[in-house]
């Protein structure tokens, strides 16, 4: 008679090697510089870069083309970086006496940086050139790869000094304000905000009314609220009436960031398409009404911020530098 084996399963909890999720960034332009250098043993080693006679070619450009498909293939080589489309490489040389600096500038549209892909290239600059010299000078040797500096990522694009903004969170849903549901899409909003270095100093649920919405408005205005962000109610049932309450409260609205708000969306749901946020001003109170599912208003908070904080530095006087 043959009992019944159980084989259990044995999990590596080391194993557990994944991509950085970066689905919920925005696209913006991306670009990077990063150095190398490569310092050789002698002027004449030098003087035969400079000449084109080294044996195995033209020096400065075959490390050039090099670096040019290395940029590109940098997902290949490491294994967290994502694959993206490279808009721009440029790589220059400056021919010192004994050394040559490597500078490779990369620039993309994407949702993640380039520092690594112009350290990648730089690395294979410098490494290039290395296996093409070291035939005729041993002395050669690779120093000082990093990165001088990158742009266009969030922190380019939020608000680098501490804002002392007073900001609201309006839950708009019959089901939570009876109690029937919990309130979720309010709290990742919430929480959204206190990862920006604000606070929210005042969260109310409230039914699908149009005058319970638009007494509470009226009523943190009056309380000198800097941000109101209203969840639900923004879509096409009989009771989504959030539009209708607040958009004739509105002294200027702002379709901009309505538009990047419902594009961010699309780009992950056909549903987005169905969403009726509303943003603009009520005097120097900006409100924002946004979809009232958890996914929804997280997503439209990743739409917008921290780059909607620039409207506190515009409302201040400042002049884009200008």
């Amino acid at each position: 008679m043959h009992g019944n084996t159980h084989k259990s399963k044995i999990v590596n909890p080391q194993s557990k090697i994944s991509m950085v999720d970066i689905t919920h960034k925005i696209i913006t332009q991306r670009t990077a510089t990063a150095q190398a250098i490569v310092k050789v043993g002698s002027p004449a080693t030098m003087q035969a870069i400079i000449n084109k006679t080294v044996p195995k070619g033209d020096v400065l450009e075959v490390s050039r083309t090099a670096g040019l498909f290395a940029v590109k293939n940098t997902s290949n080589s490491i294994p967290d970086c994502h694959p993206m489309p490279i808009e721009f490489t440029g790589i220059e040389y400056e021919l010192l006496e004994d050394s040559i600096l490597i500078k490779v500038t990369v620039k993309a549209i994407y949702r993640t940086g380039v520092e690594v892909e112009a350290m990648h290239g730089a690395s294979i600059v410098a490494l290039t050139m290395y296996d093409m010299l070291k035939p005729i000078d041993k002395q050669v040797e690779i120093s000082t790869i990093k990165l001088l500096h990158k742009k266009g990522g969030k922190s380019d694009y939020g608000v680098k000094e501490d804002l002392d903004l007073s900001v609201a969170v309006i839950v708009c849903s019959d089901s939570v304000s009876s109690g029937k549901k919990e309130d979720r899409a309010g709290k990742v909003i919430s929480d959204k905000i206190k990862n920006l270095g604000l606070s929210v100093s005042s969260y109310s649920v409230i039914p699908d009314e149009v005058l319970d919405i638009q007494e509470t408005i009226n009523k943190l205005c009056l309380a000198n609220k800097d941000l109101i962000i209203l969840t639900g109610g923004t879509g096409l049932s009989n009771r989504d009436v959030t539009p209708e309450a607040i958009i004739p409260m509105l002294d200027r609205r702002i379709p901009g960031i309505e538009e990047a708000i419902r594009s961010y969306g699309q780009d992950r749901t056909p549903y987005a398409m169905l969403s009726r946020s509303v943003v603009g001003f009520k005097g120097s109170t900006l409100i924002m009404a946004l979809p009232g599912s958890t996914a929804g208003a997280s997503e439209s908070m990743d739409a917008v911020f921290p780059s909607v904080l620039h409207l506190f530095k515009i409302l201040n006087g400042f002049n884009h530098g200008k």
